[in-house]
Formats: C-alpha cells, sequence, structure tokens
C-alpha cells in the first residue's frame, strides 16, 4: 500500500502574512517512519509548493495512493478538510486519514464527512505503520490504538518516551528549497529537541496534545540532526520549534557545549521562557550561535499571567529582556491581546510594555482558544466564545468579546499595537541599520495586513 502524506494548501493563513513557511516536521516524522518499516510514502507539501488545488489534485492522481493522511491545523482545517474531499474524489478507493492538532481534539466533527475513514489522535509515529499493516492484511481496527473511525474510538496510544528512537524527520520527500523567513528561501531547517511541558498554560495546545512530561532527546542525538542538517541540507539557520526549547537550562548549555566541541559553523534561534535565563547561560548561547530567542510575554498585568497559569512575574520578564539585548542575543516578543478580564486600558497597557521591553521584534496575538486546551474549555463554559468559524482561529481575527471592548474594537486595538511598535521612529533607523530592506518590507506588509 502506498501511503501519501498531505499538508494541505494555506493561503492566506497568518503564517503566510508574516513570510514563513516551516517544514511540516509532524508528517516528516511520520514518513521516515513508515519509510524504517518499508512502507512506500510519498510527502505533498502544498503549502510550501504554493499549490492551486487542481494542481493538488492532479498530483494525488499520480501518487495513486491506497492510503492518503492529511494533516491539520484549527485555522487550517477547512483547508484540510477540502484536500481530504478531493483526495476521495481522486482516488475512491483509497482510505482517508487525518490527524495533527484539530482531529486529535475534534475526531467525532471529522468523522461526519463522508470522505473522512479514519482519524489518527496524538502522536502517529507509531500508529501510522500499524494501521497500513492492518488494512493492508484487512485486520481488525479496533485493535489499533489510538485512533478513531466510524463511531469507535480504541484506547489511547502511550506517548513515545524514547524520542531518541525516532529516525530524523524524511526530509529528502520535502521540497526544502521552498521553506522561508521573512519570506525570503533561505537555507534554514527545523528541529525538535523534546515534546510535552509541565508548565501547563492554559492556552497551549501542543501541551495539551503532547502531555505535561517533559520528553528530551539526548544531547547528542539533537547534535547529530543538527550535523546531518548542515551537511546534507546546506543549512545555515537551524531554528528549534520546542515549546520551550530552554525548560532545562543545565541540558540546554550541554548542547551549546557540544555545539562548540563540534565546531558546527551554524546560527540558531529558540524558543525559551523568561526565568530559565540567566547570564551564564544567555553568554553560552551567544557563544554557540544562537542569535535569536522567541519568548511568551503574553501581558503587562500579573493577574491575567496567573490566570493564564504562566508562572511567571513581570519583573523576570523584564530582566530576561535586558539580558539578552546584554548578550546580544535578538528577542521576538509574543504578546496577548483580548483575554477574558482584559480591558481597553489593561490592553494599552499591555502594549506599552512590549514598548518597554524593547525587543527586537513583537507578535501581537488576540485571544484564540484552541480545541483541546483548558482555555477553550472555561471559553465554551463560559459562553465566551463569539466566532465558531474555525478559519478565524488564526491569531489575527477576535473571536472572544473582553470586559469593554467588541471584536471590531479588539481588532483595532491589535492594528494600533503593531503601528505603535513597528513605526517608531527609532526602531524603524535601527532595524534598517542591522537588516535593511527585507525586514522593512515585511514590516510594511505586517502592518497592512492586520
Amino acid at each position: 500500500m502506498k501511503v501519501l502524506l498531505i499538508n494541505p494548501p494555506y493561503f492566506n493563513s497568518k503564517y503566510k502574512f508574516i513570510g514563513l513557511v516551516a517544514p511540516p516536521l509532524g508528517i516528516a516524522y511520520i514518513a521516515a517512519v513508515l519509510e524504517e518499516n518499508d512502507i512506500d510514502v510519498e510527502i505533498i507539501d502544498a503549502a510550501a509548493l504554493e499549490m492551486s488545488w487542481e494542481a493538488l489534485e492532479a498530483q494525488i492522481q499520480k501518487a495513486n495512493p491506497g492510503l492518503v493522511a492529511v494533516t491539520a491545523l484549527t485555522p487550517t482545517i477547512s483547508n484540510s478538510l477540502k484536500t481530504a474531499q478531493l483526495a476521495k474524489k481522486s482516488c475512491p478507493e483509497a482510505t482517508i486519514v487525518m490527524g495533527g492538532y484539530h482531529p486529535s481534539f475534534n475526531h467525532q466533527e471529522m468523522l461526519e464527512k463522508d470522505y473522512v475513514d479514519i482519524v489518527v489522535i496524538g502522536e502517529g509515529e507509531y500508529t501510522f505503520p500499524e494501521l497500513v499493516k492492518t488494512l493492508e492484511e484487512g485486520g481488525n481496527l479496533s485493535k489499533v490504538k489510538g485512533i478513531a473511525y466510524q463511531d469507535v474510538v480504541t484506547p489511547p496510544r502511550p506517548l513515545i518516551m524514547d524520542l531518541d528512537e525516532l529516525p530524523f524527520p524524511a526530509r529528502h520527500l520535502l521540497p526544502m528549497d521552498h521553506y522561508k523567513i521573512l519570506n525570503q528561501k533561505l537555507p534554514t531547517a527545523t528541529i525538535i529537541s523534546g515534546r510535552g511541558c509541565p508548565m501547563q498554560c492554559s492556552f497551549c495546545a501542543s501541551a495539551a496534545l503532547h502531555g505535561n512530561k517533559l520528553r528530551m532527546r539526548s544531547v547528542k542525538n539533537v547534535v547529530d540532526e543538527m550535523e546531518h542538517l548542515i551537511n546534507d541540507h546546506d543549512a545555515g539557520i537551524i531554528a528549534f520549534m520546542d515549546d520551550t526549547f530552554t525548560l532545562k537550562p543545565s541540558r540546554v548549555a550541554k548542547i551549546c557545549d557540544e555545539i562548540i566541541k563540534r565546531e558546527l559553523n551554524i546560527y540558531w534561534g529558540c524558543t525559551a521562557r523568561a526565568d530559565t535565563l540567566s547570564d551564564e547561560l544567555l553568554q553560552k548561547l551567544h557563544d554557540s550561535g544562537c542569535i535569536t530567542m522567541f519568548l511568551g510575554v503574553e501581558s503587562a498585568d500579573q493577574q491575567q499571567l496567573d490566570k493564564l497559569n504562566k508562572q511567571l512575574t513581570i519583573e523576570k520578564i523584564r530582566q530576561a529582556f535586558k539580558l539578552a539585548r546584554k548578550n546580544d542575543i535578538r528577542t521576538i516578543a509574543s504578546v496577548v491581546l483580548g483575554m477574558p478580564g482584559d480591558t481597553r486600558e489593561s490592553i494599552e497597557r499591555t502594549i506599552k510594555f512590549a514598548k518597554e521591553l524593547n525587543p527586537s521584534y513583537a507578535v501581537f496575538s488576540l485571544a484564540t482558544p484552541y480545541p483541546g486546551t483548558k482555555f477553550y474549555q472555561e471559553a465554551v463554559q463560559q459562553n465566551l466564545i463569539k466566532v465558531k468559524d474555525w478559519s478565524k482561529y488564526t491569531l489575527l481575527s477576535p473571536v472572544l468579546d473582553t470586559v469593554d471592548c467588541s471584536l471590531d474594537e479588539l481588532k483595532k486595538l491589535q492594528k494600533t499595537a503593531f503601528r505603535q511598535f513597528y513605526l517608531r521612529p527609532i526602531y524603524l533607523l535601527k532595524q534598517a541599520w542591522m537588516d535593511g530592506p527585507i525586514l522593512f518590507k515585511t514590516v510594511v506588509t505586517m502592518i497592512k495586513e492586520v
């Protein structure tokens, strides 16, 4: 049985608007495990290739698979479902499978579609080979853990505890020359060094899927993959996509030491948590090639941080940005506007706080309750959700009213935030000096599109 894995077209998603097109590591991991089991597999990354529906249909027909699996996030679910429908039309005898964050938490919604046969729930690396073998042999699907079909939900598949057992993602099946940062096709690669997060922030869908236990790959395994990306894929920049890469500072220090020991000539970036950063660690990060960190700020209101279960203080956030600047590491501040309990005054205070932190870049998202999160459960229970169109769950469209802000007012405040941050004369001069026209063009596009 040939397996076809599809990352659907993005079109007008938030990723395209910020100029980011990243490799779909989830399906690339699944493809690598399928290859280890001698299963014929192909990937179509329709998002990276900017495929039209007609081109995608032609590629599906050409592949002629026995199983088509489509990955889905909440904001891209409509495109994912259209892709599944197209696959069923093109290959009516094929089994159509949905997987990823949104289907994992909404399997019943997926199975209501007559063109979706099976939903894979949770981590799919070991589910897929077993599913393919069962289908090939005409076996009993109810024995396959971690799936849903018809009116059956099988027992959950245990999380993968030893991540070193997994092969590196099958990047040879991806169009590696089509991935972008700031709309530029740079020699960029992504990597995940661990899964799960014990912090349990109420809005985090990733932790909801991967569990509250941090499962980490070994230092050697992580740096081996970095070396593989440099040697085999000419990577010049590597981005760690972990929920929080710096959660275990001692491990991060060991990774930095190993990068330095191997003399890897690489720039890289990561996600970070403010209360895990010290001057000593940031020096080591800088010396090993780390040039950018993505830091969750969320709010200037300590009460809001506590409601989000961030377990973080405003002062710790301030200190982290100061230390990053001292060690010449650029920062991306992630800010959330329009949480339940937010007021116009508190939102304006948060925007002001973001400017005071003086990060290299800032992303102002609108509060969005994703299925599977505690935030979503609370929003449903309190009847806070005003928009139920999943395509609007992009972090750019308001879906919740706050205490004294309507949906339209929230959108205006988000535009104000981007303009106030990026159109400061001193900011524009500094960034133009550092990054030149590429960043300026992206910033202008960002402000126009929000």
